[in-house]
């Protein structure tokens, strides 16, 4: 569009999804970032992050029960795999660190690293798709 000889760029990404968007930048800094701190630090970890582990694993588990429930109500179920995923594996895990703390096996923590990596890697690349359409 041109109004007295300046050219204004009206074109805006209309199919930007900022939730979307929301939810891979949350996975890749805050959620990725802490599994990759606790999986690296384990034990070494201040001790407030247990209860927060805890809090977390709780907070998944409802939510994506909720959103598996919803998904099979409303026969949306494309997406379904990863509410499953966070029940079966995420929320298990960080369950099983908050409540066993300095007596978890370093296994849990290896597993909370690679999950902190795939995190940051998954969001990033579906960051990418997103900010690219």
């Amino acid at each position: 569009m041109t109004k007295n000889n300046v050219s204004i760029n009206t074109n805006t990404n209309t199919n930007l999804n900022i939730k979307l968007v929301i939810v891979h930048l949350l996975h890749i800094f805050i959620i990725g970032g802490l599994f990759i701190y606790v999986g690296i630090n384990n034990t070494k970890i201040y001790s407030f992050i247990y209860p927060l582990l805890i809090f977390l694993g709780f907070y998944v588990l409802v939510y994506h029960f909720y959103r598996a429930y919803k998904a099979i109500i409303t026969k949306k179920t494309a997406w379904i795999w990863v509410n499953i995923f966070h029940i079966i594996i995420v929320a298990p895990i960080l369950l099983i660190i908050g409540f066993k703390g300095l007596d978890t096996p370093n296994f849990f923590y290896e597993l909370l690293l690679m999950l902190g990596f795939a995190s940051v890697g998954y969001h990033g690349y579906y960051l990418y798709l997103e900010l690219k359409k």
